[in-house]
């Protein structure tokens, strides 16, 4: 089954079509980095403008490196939010067109189980796994969101935990801006970390209550803010550096630990997944992939790790949204069979 999907809900202008909910057979984005890098963060009005000028394009780019005609595709699926509304409009009313003129049914995905469903797709032949083993624990860290996540079956979600203030990525923005880095932050803090001492600074690390698995950042954010304006006058190139490696050094010791703590809690749990726009944080990945191994070798587990297996299904993308569709549509076809419009929601509550 052949599924074209659409992701606007952010400043990502995407399209896929994916086979059977993980062969991606075309994946195409169009970026807004360079233009939302001059106001140092997306503007709502700016990114709507630009996904109405690049859908058309990027639909057409699409279909021809899949080497698809309309019949082939069975089925549209639909990022409905949370996101910007603006740009998810853009999204939802383009793939409600396209579903209605092609008599094709129409599915609506949230946004982070998007995410979550990346970890299933690969492009050729030598990248494909085994499907993943229920039930999955998932850690999704991106600019908006950060969650611990138990997935029993497909759609079967639990939230265990989540960010009470600012998500790990919208922190790296904020320190990346902090420290005159650029837009986006988290490939600029990793990027100046791999230079810097990740020792010199000795940050806070929240880990809230006992046993609590929710995250908060907006300390951290606030210590590197203070330190920034103590050495006011004295901030060059090594001061940046060590300041971003320690930050980010504290974020991953963090999001490890209470990643770990859950998979303790779930005795159960077969893999351990990452998700989300730090999910391609090379630091990130180093840490949860040594630590596991310490975890299964003391207790004696086999929980296996996956990330997805390219960058660009860690960031909003398209192909993510239309695995979760497939799986979706899967489990419930004949809910899909009647063409509806989509409502989009900056809602998180779709769980």
């Amino acid at each position: 089954m052949k599924i074209l999907s659409i992701e606007t809900s952010c400043d990502e202008t995407a399209a896929a079509i994916v086979e059977n909910g993980r062969k991606v057979l075309a994946n195409v984005i169009a970026s807004q980095i360079d233009l939302h890098a001059k106001t140092g963060g997306v503007v709502p009005e700016v990114a709507a403008r630009e996904h109405v000028l690049k859908m058309m394009p990027v639909l057409e780019e699409c279909l021809q490196k899949a080497d698809c005609d309309w019949d082939e595709i069975e089925a549209v699926a639909i990022t409905r939010g949370p996101g910007l509304i603006s740009s998810l409009i853009i999204g939802t009313e383009t793939a409600s067109v396209i579903s209605y003129v092609k008599n094709k049914p129409l599915i609506s995905v949230q946004h982070i189980v998007g995410h979550i469903y990346s970890n299933w797709l690969y492009e050729n032949v030598t990248e494909a796994e085994d499907e993943p083993q229920f039930p999955i624990l998932i850690l999704t860290v991106s600019g908006g969101h950060n969650e611990l996540i138990l997935m029993k079956d497909h759609h079967k979600f639990e939230v265990l935990g989540e960010t009470l203030d600012d998500a790990a990525g919208e922190a790296f923005d904020k320190v990346a801006r902090i420290l005159g880095l650029g837009y986006p932050g988290g490939p600029a803090i990793s990027k100046i970390a791999t230079s810097g001492n990740k020792e010199r600074f000795k940050l806070p690390k929240s880990f809230l209550e006992k046993g609590s698995l929710n995250f908060s950042f907006s300390g951290l954010k606030t210590a590197v803010l203070n330190e920034a304006k103590r050495n006011e006058g004295k901030i060059n190139e090594k001061f940046k550096a060590d300041l971003a490696a320690s930050f980010q050094e504290t974020v991953v010791e963090v999001l490890s630990e209470k990643l770990l703590m859950a998979a303790e809690k779930f005795p159960k749990i077969k893999e351990i997944h990452l998700a989300g726009g730090v999910s391609a944080n090379k630091r990130l990945r180093e840490v949860i992939e040594k630590k596991l191994k310490i975890f299964n070798e003391n207790f004696g587990r086999k929980i296996k790790f996956r990330h997805p297996k390219s960058f660009s299904y860690c960031t909003d993308n398209a192909a993510m949204i239309a695995a979760a569709g497939y799986y979706l549509y899967k489990a419930s076809p004949k809910k899909f069979k009647k063409k509806t419009n989509i409502t989009p929601t900056t809602s998180f509550e779709i769980w």
